[in-house]
């Protein structure tokens, strides 16, 4: 098959384009930057912070709102408020999901004592409301880059159904073949099972729908040679994943020098390339243990199922990390591989 990026591969669909964030770079022009909302679970597993910062260093991407979901919803955005302020991208607002309870966040430690008024952008009480007005008034349809719980999303799509026509989904959710770790069998995924009637209500909205489902994110990791440069990066953005893992309340469980799964980090790579997956095309129906299920009955989603390119896509991520500047392109870290044909299947 041939190495197509994202954008590209969307051809027939509404967010096709005359050349891709890479070529455009290459060329040296100027890029049209992708528009991305977040809607992210952050302040539970530590992969969540690794996916925004880097959506925020990606020279494709333009994020133009942060919505935070799951559990204590406030205390996520001002997980993200100190996080922006950090990175100096007090520009984006943030909007606060529907919160679920008052548990403590995951990264309590690193988030401190943080208040909303130490931070001086745009905080919206009505996240949802504030993800339906993003999508909306934009000129062009938008992705929505969703790594958690899809809560926020279902009710979005409730309250107005329009927004299903101007955006499309790139979400790490579900296990179409393989589990967690490598396993060679279907799970439930967290993302999904955790809100299993979110998950089927955006799935059956007429959206696209891309998922980075655990077949291709349940064993990302950056081993010791990788994650230490990661971690001497003198980068803001390094910095903060950095000391946010080291002061992540399941830290103790991870190697030294190494990180955790880093799950997110597939489905931020998808809103902008695809060429180091390997993607097909399966109608997913989901089942009440919250299993992902190919089906007949089911609704077309294009599913990330493996890599064509692992080293690429990990050389990105570290550089995206810790290269100083602007971060190089994909392009830039493909192997000199044969081409792997994949049949699309409907």
């Amino acid at each position: 098959m041939q190495c197509l990026s994202l954008l590209s591969c969307l051809c027939m669909h509404c967010f096709a384009a005359e050349s891709t964030p890479q070529d455009a770079i290459n060329r040296g022009d100027s890029i049209k930057r992708i528009p991305v909302i977040l809607d992210t679970d952050i302040g539970d597993d530590i992969d969540d912070t690794w996916a925004l910062a880097m959506l925020l260093r990606r020279p494709e991407v333009e994020v133009k709102l942060i919505v935070t979901a799951r559990e204590d919803t406030v205390a996520k955005a001002r997980l993200v408020a100190k996080m922006l302020t950090r990175l100096d991208r007090t520009d984006i607002p943030i909007g606060i999901g529907i919160k679920q309870s008052d548990n403590l966040v995951n990264q309590a430690k690193w988030l401190g004592d943080f208040d909303f008024k130490e931070y001086s952008g745009k905080v919206i009480q009505d996240g949802v409301q504030a993800l339906i007005d993003c999508v909306m008034k934009q000129d062009a349809p938008i992705t929505i880059c969703a790594i958690g719980p899809q809560t926020n999303l279902a009710e979005a799509v409730s309250r107005e159904p329009a927004i299903a026509a101007h955006a499309r989904i790139v979400a790490m959710a579900g296990s179409v073949f393989m589990g967690y770790n490598g396993n060679s069998s279907r799970m439930a995924e967290v993302n999904i099972m955790l809100d299993i009637p979110a998950a089927r209500k955006v799935l059956a909205a007429p959206w696209e729908i891309i998922y980075a489902p655990l077949d291709v994110c349940g064993d990302i990791v950056l081993h010791e040679a990788q994650y230490t440069k990661v971690m001497e990066s003198s980068l803001p953005a390094a910095k903060v994943v950095v000391e946010n893992y080291d002061l992540w309340s399941n830290r103790d469980k991870f190697p030294d020098k190494g990180t955790s799964t880093l799950y997110d980090t597939s489905a931020a790579y998808l809103v902008f390339d695809e060429s180091c997956c390997r993607i097909e095309t399966h109608n997913i129906t989901i089942d009440d243990a919250g299993y992902t299920i190919p089906s007949a009955e089911g609704h077309p989603v294009r599913c990330a199922l493996g890599w064509k390119d692992r080293e690429a896509f990990e050389q990105m991520l570290v550089d995206t990390f810790a290269a100083p500047g602007t971060p190089a392109p994909v392009e830039t870290f493909r192997t000199a591989k044969p081409a792997i044909s994949i049949q699309e299947k409907p």
